[in-house]
């Protein structure tokens, strides 16, 4: 009898221990989602989503604690087609106190995508006289010397202009890594060649320190990251993106906001 009551109770001990595990994993990964599939590249960081009053809260406090940390560095944010209409003549600052100096533009996704508001976007960050860079959105299953031609064919550089940007966040499906390695490699040598400037890579950390840093290192890196724990740049990033929650005024919805590695005349060295 006393064996067969100390397997009952082991039996419902276990249970009890599996139930509370689920809802630990459960809670973790619904507080982590965004974080989780943006690693995974299921979510892009361009993505819009709506905040609540909590969430968006959370973010202001963070953007003002970076600001001000680094209240010496050349401030800027990025935008494509999904930011809509820009007012262009209100972007002059972010929390009314800190200088907004430079815009990556998205200009190209894929082989044949064009961003609808980047030739708009583009001139306008011009007579704005903010430092503008170009970027292109990589989709890992199609050809990369196609993608490379689109974004040559969309994308004319200024003096004064950022080097072009890789920007590549996917998992591949249909090949390997050793593959995408190879795609990523062949756009970036016929870019180079192209607008005689190394380009930059942009990409989240976790996906950059696993699958790309042995074989890119050699790269300006604009770095992705948007957890509470990290609050400095590291040496070897020239940008940082710190946060998809920004507002801006005379931008609709959030925006990406980034800093860079320096101020605005070590940014200007960079340039075309």
């Amino acid at each position: 009898m006393r064996r067969k009551t100390a397997k009952k109770n082991s039996g419902l001990f276990r249970f009890f221990f599996y139930i509370v595990l689920f809802l630990i994993v459960t809670a973790v990964i619904f507080k982590y989602k965004n974080a989780i599939l943006y690693y995974l590249g299921i979510k892009s960081s361009k993505y819009q989503t709506e905040l609540s009053e909590s969430d968006l809260r959370k973010a202001k406090i963070r953007i003002h604690k970076i600001l001000e940390k680094h209240d010496e560095n050349a401030i800027g944010f990025d935008v494509s087609e999904y930011q809509s209409s820009i007012n262009w003549k209100k972007t002059y600052h972010i929390n009314e106190s800190y200088e907004l100096s430079f815009v990556f533009v998205r200009a190209t996704a894929g082989s044949n995508k064009v961003d609808k508001k980047f030739a708009q976007n583009w001139y306008a960050a011009k007579k704005r006289q903010l430092i503008r860079g170009a970027y292109h959105y990589y989709r890992p299953n199609e050809n990369s010397l196609e993608q490379a031609t689109n974004f040559i064919k969309t994308v004319q550089l200024k003096k004064g202009d950022l080097p072009p940007v890789l920007d590549i966040e996917k998992i591949p499906r249909n090949q390997s890594m050793a593959n995408l390695k190879k795609g990523l490699k062949r756009w970036l040598e016929k870019i180079e060649q192209h607008y005689q400037m190394k380009p930059i890579i942009y990409s989240g950390e976790s996906y950059y320190s696993d699958f790309l840093k042995d074989e890119f290192s050699d790269y300006h890196l604009w770095i992705a990251n948007y957890n509470f724990y990290r609050n400095e740049l590291e040496n070897d990033w020239k940008f940082w993106q710190f946060t998809e929650r920004a507002k801006i005024e005379g931008v609709p919805g959030y925006v990406d906001l980034n800093i860079y590695n320096g101020n605005k005349l070590e940014l200007t060295a960079l340039c075309k």
